[in-house]
């Protein structure tokens, strides 16, 4: 399995309760809801990085 690193973030509460009631909908833990929706937002961006073994592609 890969390194996993921790981290303190702070947030909102109101955000926190929301993004918790979320994974509870899609029966995930909070803590792979945030990588769920970083890893998304991160891929929408074109700033996801690049899997293991695969060459990035070039800058358009």
């Amino acid at each position: 399995m890969a390194e996993r690193k921790s981290f303190l973030l702070r947030i909102d509460p109101k955000l926190l309760e929301a993004v918790q009631r979320w994974a509870n909908d899609d029966l995930r833990s909070l803590n792979a809801q945030i990588e769920f929706l970083l890893r998304r937002a991160l891929r929408e961006e074109g700033r996801a990085p690049a899997a293991p073994g695969t060459e990035p592609e070039p800058p358009a």
